[in-house]
């Protein structure tokens, strides 16, 4: 979800970048290394706070279940941190323990939409919806399907008297004086999602994916570089850059802001490490949030990111004629497509 509004976005992310990070504890992540000024894994950690810490126990817990129209959903939690418990939705199709192979997993990160109070509830098929729908729609293709909230949604909305956009504005702020981000903290749930879905009896462990819609979709390559047991993404519209954000005086959704990564790249340079894992990239062509003709030119960094990896066919996108911030239908047979070629044939 983006808002266009009449102020300049430089001062904002002039600010941003100069956000003082602070040295987390404990070993390094390993990542990529580059020199000043060269976009690199290494430098992304730094601009998103340091490494994350070591996952703990899951100490998961299945609190109801229901039969649905082709798969069983169940309401399930789990620890992202050990003092953090969260709600998700499991989706799993009828059959999935009945065939020889467990089936192929898919993260699945809802949208924005000022839903605060949604989150997880659209893509789980209970509210909102038929176009957004997603994990209904992925799990009678066959897949396991996990819709959790985000942080400062759904079950999630609530810190003491304060939700929704109050709620997103602390959390932005509590982890920028941490010397993290928001993107930090979404990349370490999201992280945590692909552990519980992974230690699933049904899913198959090396055949995992992730799709996101909007803000989703933001999530879907926030977490890519992090997270090699992904080997399928799609993001359905919305990849911004800094560029169109000054050039069209654009405000976006908080996890898209990554302190001081300016100095480095731009947003298609943190995609461009996700490479070389197979992604997909819906956009619509009218589509204020992501303006197209700086998707455009980042297009063409993700595809030099992907080719000096030997891995150009691996990347796709599709941009469609006339069309907004929607997921059509031709868009969502793009989505399947990407699935069944690199979690169905794997």
């Amino acid at each position: 979800m983006a808002a266009k509004v009449r102020v300049s976005r430089r001062g904002l992310l002039a600010g941003l970048g100069a956000a003082a990070m602070m040295e987390p504890a404990g070993s390094p992540v390993q990542a990529e290394s580059g020199d000043r000024g060269e976009p690199s894994k290494k430098k992304l950690l730094e601009c998103l706070g340091g490494e994350w810490p070591k996952g703990g126990p899951l100490e998961a817990k299945v609190e109801r279940t229901e039969q649905k129209d082709g798969y069983r959903l169940e309401r399930i939690t789990y620890l992202v941190e050990p003092d953090e418990r969260i709600a998700a939705y499991l989706l799993v199709p009828d059959g999935a323990m009945m065939k020889r192979l467990p089936a192929p997993g898919i993260c699945l990160w809802h949208q924005h939409n000022g839903a605060y109070d949604i989150g997880k509830d659209e893509p789980a098929g209970l509210k909102l919806g038929p176009m957004h729908q997603t994990g209904v729609a992925l799990a009678r293709e066959g897949y396991v399907v996990l819709c959790p909230d985000a942080a400062g949604f759904g079950e999630r909305n609530h810190h003491g008297k304060l939700n929704g956009r109050n709620l997103e504005h602390y959390l932005f702020g509590r982890y920028v004086v941490e010397g993290k981000c928001l993107a930090w903290k979404n990349i370490l749930d999201m992280r945590r999602a692909v552990d519980y879905l992974s230690s699933r009896p049904e899913v198959d462990g090396d055949r995992l994916g992730c799709y996101g819609h909007s803000m989703g979709s933001t999530h879907t390559w926030l977490v890519g570089p992090w997270e090699p047991r992904l080997k399928a993404l799609v993001g359905n519209c919305c990849m911004p850059t800094y560029a169109a954000m000054d050039r069209t005086d654009l405000i976006h959704c908080f996890p898209n802001y990554v302190p001081g990564w300016r100095q480095y790249g731009d947003i298609p340079d943190i995609v461009g490490l996700i490479a070389p894992r197979a992604l997909h990239l819906n956009f619509g062509e009218t589509d204020s949030g992501s303006p197209i003709e700086e998707v455009k030119a980042g297009m063409e960094t993700i595809r030099r990111a992907y080719q000096a990896k030997k891995a150009e066919e691996r990347f796709t996108y599709y941009i469609e004629p006339g069309s907004g911030h929607i997921l059509s239908d031709e868009m969502l047979k793009r989505v399947k497509a990407h699935f069944a070629r690199y979690l169905k044939a794997a």
